[in-house]
């Protein structure tokens, strides 16, 4: 099981490490290049395909086919926290070594986007009020890692369940 965890996780963390890399250098390399919640998330089931790929490879492998819930979304959990683990380390180094000033930046590219959608200077002020608490948060590293997890994990677990009730076997199928 844990080779499986780990070989999985590896290959997950590199597709979500990889989109997070190329998003963050396109972002800071091309003014027209606007990431979002669409790409992030891409990255994250891409690279989430392999807890599927994880559970349906420990069942049929060294399950003789069977496999509990619980034991699937465990597999499926280690996984996703591995991959999220690596996430987030390679968040902190982006951030800390290339761009410290990411929260003054996301604060600008949010304020041209509301104008651009034509949002009221009252809307813009709360916006900027939010993304001042975050900068707030930001100044601790401990918050960076937690915000941070609460990007990714949450997904991964998601897939976790959903692809523990679909690979859930209790009884071997007759052909």
């Amino acid at each position: 099981m844990k080779n499986i965890i780990i070989k999985n996780g590896l290959i997950s963390s590199g597709i979500v490490v990889f989109f997070m890399i190329v998003s963050t250098y396109l972002w800071k390399t091309d003014p027209e290049f606007k990431p979002g919640m669409v790409s992030g998330f891409s990255g994250m089931i891409i690279a989430f395909i392999f807890i599927f790929i994880g559970i349906k490879n420990y069942r049929d492998t060294l399950s003789n086919g069977l496999i509990t819930f619980g034991k699937a979304f465990k597999i499926g959990f280690f996984i996703a926290l591995f991959a999220s683990t690596f996430y987030v380390v390679a968040w902190l180094i982006l951030y800390y070594n290339f761009i410290p000033d990411f929260m003054d930046l996301y604060s600008k590219g949010i304020v041209e986007d509301a104008k651009a959608a034509g949002e009221t200077a009252t809307q813009i002020q709360a916006k900027l009020a939010e993304i001042d608490q975050m900068k707030e948060l930001y100044k601790n590293p401990i918050m960076i890692i937690l915000l941070t997890f609460m990007e990714i994990l949450p997904v991964g677990i998601l897939i976790a369940l959903i692809s523990a009730l679909i690979l859930k076997r209790n009884t071997i199928k007759k052909s």
